[in-house]
This record gives C-alpha cells, sequence and structure tokens, in this order.
C-alpha cells in the first residue's frame, strides 16, 4: 500500500507526504549507502502527529520514501522555484548533493512514469477524494501539508531556517484570515517558536495544487526545523524534551483550527 488514511469527523486533513521511509528491494539494490539511509525523510511525523485520529481530523501518510518518487512534486517534473536548486520527481542526488545511485542505475524516463502509476498516483487519488468527503460533510477543508526539514542546508537556502514556515503559494492556497489564524495561535501557545510565512518555501505541489479558496479547500504548509522536536544528524533520534513541547503546540493549533468556521 502507497500510504495509510485515517478519515476523521473535523473539516481539517493532515498530509505528510515525505514521512514514509520504504523503498522496494528492486529499488533499493541501485542505491548508494547514501540512498539507503533516506536521509532527507520527514523523520517521526508519524509520531508528532498522532495526536490527529483522537482528535478527529484526517491523516495521510505516505509509505514510501521520497527517493522512490517525490508525492510533493509535480508529475511531469515542472520545478516548483525555477531558477533555485531543487530536487527532482524521482531524485537522483540527496540535500547535500551525494548521488543517490550506482553510476549508471538512475531511472529512465519510462521507469519514473512507472512510478508515478504505481506510487504517485494512488496518494493523490486518495487525497483529492478525502478533500471532497470533507467538503461534502462541512462546507469547506483545511487541508495541512505537514514537513519537516534540517535547519541548515546550504542546497537549498542560506543560514539558518526559522522554526516554522508556513506556506501558501503567496497567499493564493488559503483565505489570508486562516494564515493569520495559525500564525497567531502559534505564536501563543509557543512564543518561544520563530516561524515567518512564504518565506524560502513557499508550499509545494500539493498544496499549490489542492489550495482552492474560492472552492472553499484551503492549503496550508508547514516546513518544520527537526531541531525542534529530533536530532538533526544520523540516527536522528526523536527528542522526548523538544518534542513535547513542540507536540503541545501543534495539538493546540489544531484544536484552536476545529473550533475556527470558515
Amino acid at each position: 500500500m502507497a500510504f495509510s488514511l485515517h478519515r476523521g469527523s473535523t473539516p481539517i486533513l493532515i498530509s505528510t507526504p515525505h514521512a514514509g521511509i520504504e523503498v522496494p528491494d528492486a529499488i533499493s539494490a541501485r542505491f548508494t549507502d547514501a540512498g539507503r539511509a533516506v536521509g532527507d525523510t520527514d523523520w517521526h511525523l508519524e509520531k508528532l502527529y498522532d495526536f490527529a485520529p483522537p482528535l478527529g481530523l484526517s491523516l495521510l501518510c505516505s509509505q514510501f520514501s521520497r527517493y522512490v518518487v517525490d508525492l510533493n512534486r509535480s508529475p511531469d517534473n515542472a520545478s516548483l522555484y525555477p531558477g533555485q536548486n531543487v530536487t527532482e520527481l524521482c531524485p537522483t542526488t540527496s540535500f547535500d548533493m551525494e548521488p543517490l545511485y550506482l553510476s549508471g542505475d538512475e531511472p529512465s524516463e519510462d521507469e519514473i512514469k512507472e512510478r508515478v502509476e504505481r506510487y504517485w498516483r494512488p496518494y493523490h487519488d486518495a487525497l483529492s477524494a478525502e478533500i471532497e468527503r470533507i467538503k461534502a460533510d462541512h462546507g469547506y477543508c483545511i487541508l495541512f501539508e505537514g514537513h519537516s526539514i534540517r535547519h541548515e542546508v546550504t542546497r537549498f537556502f542560506d543560514g539558518k531556517l526559522r522554526d516554522l514556515n508556513w506556506g501558501t503559494n503567496h497567499g493564493a492556497s488559503a483565505d489570508p484570515k486562516l494564515i493569520d489564524f495559525i500564525y497567531d495561535s502559534t505564536k501563543n501557545h509557543a512564543p518561544n517558536l520563530t516561524q515567518v510565512t512564504n518565506g524560502r518555501f513557499k508550499g509545494g505541489y500539493i498544496t499549490r495544487q489542492y489550495g482552492d479558496p474560492a472552492a472553499q479547500i484551503h492549503a496550508v504548509q508547514l516546513e518544520m526545523a527537526q531541531r525542534v522536536y529530533m536530532d538533526e544528524s544520523p540516527p536522528y533520534l526523536w527528542d522526548v524534551e523538544r518534542a513535547k513541547a513542540t507536540k503541545l503546540m501543534l495539538k493546540s493549533l489544531f484544536q484552536d483550527l476545529i473550533s475556527l468556521k470558515l
């Protein structure tokens, strides 16, 4: 199965397209050590958001690594940030520019198309269907894209990343009052965390593709600096104390969102 889905009872859907770590054996056999380490995973998100089902939130989680196919990229491999260094639909290098495949074993165009059909499309079919179900039940849907990344990745940005990086495609994917509400709620529950909206990360393919405020579908991406809940170096361990505070902030945010009427 390419994903797991818990259907909730509220208007909120959390999607975690980069949380998976599985790699099919036939692909792993062609990987370098860097590829098999799947180091660019959005680690531990299933644990960070495990409060979602009890709160009545829908939760969609990927099972396969972004190294197999990136669920947050366009199926035609169009760049999300033209002119900037980005990874591909089927990445061939890590965030640190290490080759993921043994020389000559990179996926062909035909193989990439096959991966889209086998792994990418089922996730997006489930995502689309759950958005429509929620909208039919509640009149609107809040799609929350959960992501995390090391706070320093020179390939993608200079300096250090803010703790919480909100993306709404420059306001096109969600009602502005929603992101203002999220920003204020987060500041109230975790004033020590730094945050920015539409900074280096403005929302990936999913945020931009599905967010449609005019149709009452509001998509917001959170790119969280991993330092706020885990150790960013191998073996990427969960940090109990940091994670406890961050998890409480997220849970409080979603409790506030449940009470919000759009």
